[in-house]
């Protein structure tokens, strides 16, 4: 059985409780709806540009950002493939908050297949490997280094329905969301499940693991943009070992810089809506401009696909379709949304 070994520090802690205090702060703030959008967009913008760059995707993030448009773009075929793959992969992580999913090991495939479809044979994709699998460090001029084992590939099954089930029990022991979201990725990238994406894959299933236990802050983080900043910090935090045995002895070192890590992204969003709230609105702005999580939800939902519909709503909030069409009409009564079409092929659009 999988049983993480690790102390909460008392940094970790300090930090923790800090981060516990910019969160209701966060979620306090008001926002105009199209700034609290921006920052949003802005998040995805940088969470698929540096999660894919950590990788050597050659991307920037002007290139990210006219993919998110549905523009095209001069670029190699496979950068923009996995960058539209990591978008499609938030997405559906998206969905499977929205809809209240279990994580369970189908959801975990269902990432990775869809960060590697078609830059992985589809036997791969989506599936366990079948062999080994080493990280290996390559310097010009010099032989090249392996730098960790991962288990065999007999293990793999296994290893990986445990990590499910430790997640399962993380929320019956009330073990803080963060150090799960830790404690996942760690162990994920260990388990190096795959013949490639493992490291896409754990940060998005830490992403999955904040977004389901509430610690989205409204998703206007990206963890990812720390990891790229300074990558070599990142593979020295998490090589916590040459092989996976190693890598289980504690998980406290890969905790502390995880935890410091998410604690400077969320300072820079707290800095970011202090630049864009109340101080910034004058007197003048009324109180009705700003809009409750639900609304948020909707507006959040129709920014990734563009067009949504009364049954969208109904799924999304899980709501009768009379308040759907109550939330969509105060929507459009704001003029943050506008209707496209009539009767039952209508729809709604950001105005």
């Amino acid at each position: 059985m999988f049983s993480p070994q690790y102390k909460i520090t008392s940094k970790m802690l300090s930090l923790l409780t800090a981060i516990a205090e910019a969160k209701a702060a966060i979620g306090r703030a008001k926002l105009l709806p199209k700034n609290e959008l921006k920052l949003r967009r802005q998040a995805l913008i940088r969470m698929t540009h540096s999660s894919t760059a950590i990788e050597g995707n050659m991307l920037n993030t002007r290139q990210v950002e006219a993919l998110i448009a549905n523009k095209k773009i001069d670029a190699p075929t496979r950068d923009i493939v996995e960058v539209q793959n990591y978008l499609k992969a938030l997405k559906y992580i998206s969905l499977v908050v929205e809809k209240k999913q279990a994580i369970t090991e189908r959801v975990i495939l269902k990432i990775h297949k869809l960060v590697t479809t078609g830059t992985l044979p589809s036997e791969q994709s989506g599936y366990y490997r079948k062999g080994p699998i080493y990280v290996v460090r390559r310097k010009f001029g010099w032989p090249d280094e392996t730098v960790y084992t991962g288990p065999i590939a007999d293990k793999v099954p296994q290893l990986m329905k445990e990590l499910v089930g430790w997640l399962k029990e993380s929320q019956k022991k009330d073990i803080h969301p963060i150090i799960v979201a830790g404690v996942a990725h760690q162990e994920l990238a260990a388990i190096h499940p795959f013949n490639d994406g493992n490291g896409r894959t754990a940060r998005a299933l830490a992403t999955l693991v904040l977004y389901e236990r509430g610690y989205d802050f409204r998703r206007l983080f990206a963890l990812e943009d720390y990891y790229n900043k300074e990558r070599p910090k990142y593979y020295a935090a998490i090589n916590i070992g040459k092989n996976y045995e190693e890598r289980r002895v504690d998980f406290t070192p890969w905790l502390e810089y995880f935890v410091r890590g998410f604690k400077e992204e969320i300072d820079d969003v707290r800095e970011k809506i202090a630049s864009l709230g109340l101080k910034k609105l004058g007197k003048n702005i009324q109180s009705q401009v700003y809009l409750d999580k639900d609304q948020m939800e909707i507006l959040g939902f129709l920014d990734q696909v563009g067009k949504i519909t009364v049954r969208d709503v109904m799924d999304i909030l899980n709501c009768p379709q009379r308040t759907a069409q109550l939330y969509l009409q105060k929507l459009k009564k704001l003029g943050t949304i506008k209707q496209i079409g009539k009767g039952p092929a209508s729809g709604y659009v950001l105005a």
